[in-house]
């Protein structure tokens, strides 16, 4: 059986009061948890729900949203979790295209689909405690899985169109579970920390359930702060966490951060960005016991395929790891051939636990893939031990002059300046050079920043072509679950209004 179901049946059997989950107060063990999952199955087939159709969940962290996803797979029903940060237009996209038979919504989402006839609405009370879902009644058999079936549909952020479905089966989360319970050591033990959103691969995947395959704990916030966090950490002893950028930012940069014991914490899971090498350090003062883990993945692998090694962050500081047990990783050029280390290319990935492409798009599955190996549209490099090292986006490689800019460069360098909490780079067409460099930057708080000031920071840093010749100043930048920054989004705002910013003559 490859159900997710599986293991929660098998430690409730075990040890039915270890504990399984934790949501706003409530101790959930694996026995009463293995009920509640029952419970909501039964729900499930009460509605029509059957092997092979698609059941969405557009719901915010709670302990119900988990268990809704284990009856989901105990039913056999394929799993479709939407972005709630999304708009009604975009909910019906997905609802319409995924084939959604059945929607679990919650109350304060109700907005997002007016429209779909076969809701169900989850309260407040259901999302703290979900065995309100369903009554007493005749249990069913779990559904009879293989490793090729269908788990879930994970609609992608689109680029310049609609978002895509990225296809999951059975044998993709498996291995992926695998492969961080092998580089991670999960275990019983194990008690993390699930505060990003359940319907991103982060929350989920990274490591997520894996650590309930071990027969260890998850404790889930609803919503991030910081002190919501850090106590979460102390009381509850947890051990691991991951953490999107922006959040580990807000950690490490709260007055009150020392006033809680962490020390309980053994390693975060970071990444979505090349990481700052002062936040490593920084992460270090707040976190002793803990290792910070620079990663890399996408939705379209289950997320995690290279994890930084144990001591070695700040002799690696740039790069995001080496692949994990069971990834291939290769550095190729547009044609498809492989590249030497140090050479940089696009990214591409090859495994059990790689998509097998895209939901009822055969054009841009077959647009995604050199042969069986998966086009990331990421472009880093190798070196010679196989760490891996991101340039950046192939969408977001700047062309000014002729000469091609790594975003990713600039911004390392206006990161060095005490000024600078947060910066994106990106370039917007100029009549001269085809494109300009401009820097969109978050102050920290009490600073000011003139562009003649950055760019004289910049010189010496940076070559001529590469400094930026306009500056934005922005409260904040926007960013997807996972922390990346959306510079399609800062484009798309800054033509629209392009007033604001400071440029040079």
């Amino acid at each position: 059986m490859v159900s997710l179901y599986s293991a929660v049946r098998y430690w409730a059997q075990q040890d039915p009061s270890r504990c399984a989950l934790v949501y706003e107060g409530q101790r959930i063990g694996y026995g009463e948890l293995d009920q509640r999952v029952r419970q909501a199955a039964r729900r499930l087939h009460e509605d029509g729900i059957r092997p092979g159709d698609v059941v969405a969940l557009l719901m915010k962290n709670s302990a119900a949203f988990i268990e809704l996803a284990l009856a989901v797979s105990r039913q056999g029903a394929v799993l479709l979790p939407i972005n709630y940060r999304l708009s009604a237009d975009e909910v019906a996209y997905i609802l319409d295209h995924g084939q959604a038979r059945l929607l679990f919504i919650d109350e304060e989402c109700a907005a997002l689909a007016p429209g779909f006839a076969a809701t169900r609405t989850v309260t407040p009370a259901a999302q703290a405690d979900s065995r309100v879902l369903s009554g007493p009644g005749e249990d069913l058999d779990a559904a009879f899985l293989v490793p090729g079936d269908l788990f879930r549909l994970m609609y992608t952020s689109g680029t310049t169109d609609r978002p895509k479905g990225v296809v999951h089966t059975y044998e993709n989360v498996h291995w992926k579970c695998l492969d961080h319970i092998t580089a991670l050591g999960l275990g019983a033990q194990d008690r993390l920390l699930v505060v990003g959103p359940l319907y991103h691969v982060g929350a989920f995947d990274l490591p997520g359930l894996a650590v309930l395959l071990g027969g260890g704990m998850l404790a889930v916030l609803r919503d991030f702060s910081e002190d919501a966090v850090l106590s979460l950490i102390a009381q509850e002893r947890l051990t691991g966490a991951w953490l999107a950028p922006v959040m580990l930012s807000r950690l490490l940069a709260w007055p009150q951060r020392a006033a809680h014991d962490v020390s309980s914490l053994r390693w975060v899971i970071g990444g979505g960005e090349r990481t700052p090498e002062q936040r490593i350090r920084d992460f270090g003062q707040l976190f002793t016991a803990a290792r910070y883990i620079d990663a890399y993945g996408l939705t379209e692998s289950c997320s995690g395929d290279t994890l930084m090694d144990a001591g070695r962050e700040l002799e690696k500081i740039g790069s995001t790891g080496r692949a994990l047990a069971h990834v291939a990783l290769s550095i190729r050029d547009e044609a498809g051939q492989p590249l030497p280390p140090g050479q940089a290319g696009e990214i591409c990935l090859r495994g059990p636990k790689v998509t097998r492409g895209y939901w009822r798009d055969e054009a841009r599955t077959r647009a995604s893939f050199h042969g069986d190996w998966l086009r990331t549209g990421d472009v880093g490099h190798l070196d010679d031990e196989g760490y891996l090292f991101l340039t950046d986006r192939k969408k977001d490689m700047i062309i000014s002059g002729g000469e091609n800019i790594a975003s990713s460069e600039v911004e390392r360098v206006l990161y060095q300046m005490p000024e600078v909490a947060e910066a994106a780079v990106i370039g917007l067409p100029d009549e001269r050079w085809g494109e300009c460099v401009v820097a969109v930057v978050v102050l920290h708080s009490a600073h000011t920043l003139e562009l003649p000031q950055l760019q004289a920071f910049c010189q010496g840093r940076l070559a001529g072509f590469k400094t930026p010749r306009r500056l934005l100043l922005r409260e904040s930048l926007p960013r997807n679950p996972s922390g990346k920054v959306l510079k399609r989004v800062l484009r798309d705002e800054i033509v629209a209004a392009p007033d604001g910013d400071r440029s040079t003559p």
